[in-house]
């Protein structure tokens, strides 16, 4: 099996769901939500791939890096490379409903851990579905991340605690999700979140808590006084508001704000080794990718998921080499062309 095999089987297998283009890049489903597109024109999800189109990098090859090495230590986990698979769930109401949301979980748990990356796992509203992804994450020893939606915090600890149980190293809450539309048609109650409501859940868990889904800087600050571990910056793929930045365009200026509060995650419209880079050149500390892991599975299992892993990280060891970066620590804002 080649990465041209499993697109080609992810496109039978989706069901018109995804059309699994030359380039994701959200032109060919904007507003196809639930689906994989972006909400409303679809902007929100084709800016995550300008934003990161239009950075360039600086070439340098008068070094002595043979052999860059892509590993990293978070959470208190060593990974092969600083890049995690997105929380996507729903393969019912998105996913073209082929396979259960318990077969396309396991493949990307396997295919992750096989690869030597972690995956995040996320809720939605299906009740079934977290605790599906949480019995898959328990059988592969708990190594991954718990995701919950931005219920009534009530509802939200009751869930970490479920997570906490099935033994995830850290958890999180994707509040960019209280205007994800798949909710909101089920009669699903989500909501934004006060600094005390943060607060509130941060305190609920001794385990490390992530906010996913910050785009500006007044609230990474904010995160970070809250003394969250971690962020995310993402527009959650452009399927909550249309018209928003991608994150590339804000991930610098929130990187200057809080860089060593707290750590810095970001996610929207990575495709390749290269982005991985130039989101970590811009100021994050590692990566999420989404949708490409939804075509890996579905076109080839673990397997699929496995390759598609290896293929990032060996088109990121690659832009290393060619940027004189030995390690991930060296990958900073020299290697961003500014002319």
């Amino acid at each position: 099996m080649d990465y041209k095999d499993v697109l080609k089987s992810a496109r039978e297998n989706l069901n018109g769901s995804c059309k699994v283009c030359k380039v994701c890049n959200g032109i060919a489903c904007s507003g196809e939500v639930p689906g994989m597109g972006g909400k409303g024109t679809g902007s929100a999800f084709t800016e995550n791939m300008k934003s990161l189109e239009k950075v360039k990098i600086n070439m340098r090859v008068l070094h002595d890096v043979k052999n860059p090495n892509t590993s990293v230590e978070m959470f208190g986990k060593k990974m092969k490379a600083p890049i995690f698979a997105a929380p996507v769930s729903g393969t019912t109401l998105n996913m073209g409903g082929k396979y259960t949301e318990k077969e396309y979980i396991s493949w990307v748990i396997e295919g992750c851990l096989k690869a030597g990356i972690y995956p995040m796992v996320g809720d939605t509203a299906i009740e079934t579905f977290l605790t599906d992804n949480l019995e898959v994450l328990k059988e592969k020893n708990a190594d991954g991340i718990a995701f919950i939606k931005p219920w009534e915090n009530d509802a939200i600890i009751s869930k970490m605690k479920l997570a906490e149980d099935a033994g995830v190293f850290a958890l999180g809450v994707d509040v960019d999700a209280c205007g994800l539309v798949t909710l909101s048609l089920h009669g699903k109650n989500v909501e934004p979140k006060t600094l005390d409501k943060i607060k509130e859940l941060k305190q609920s868990t001794k385990l490390p808590f992530i906010l996913k889904g910050l785009m500006t800087v007044d609230e990474a600050i904010l995160a970070a006084e809250a003394g969250v571990d971690a962020i995310v910056v993402s527009n959650h793929g452009g399927r909550v508001l249309d018209c928003t930045p991608g994150a590339a365009d804000v991930l610098p200026q929130i990187a200057k704000a809080v860089k060593g509060k707290t750590k810095i995650l970001a996610d929207g419209g990575v495709r390749t080794g290269v982005d991985v880079l130039k989101l970590i050149a811009l100021g994050a500390d590692g990566v999420l990718i989404g949708r490409p892991f939804v075509t890996a599975s579905f076109g080839g299992g673990s397997e699929g998921v496995e390759l598609y892993v290896n293929k990032i990280i060996s088109e990121l060891e690659a832009t290393m080499r060619l940027t004189g970066c030995a390690t991930i620590a060296d990958i900073d804002e020299r290697v961003i062309f500014n002319g």
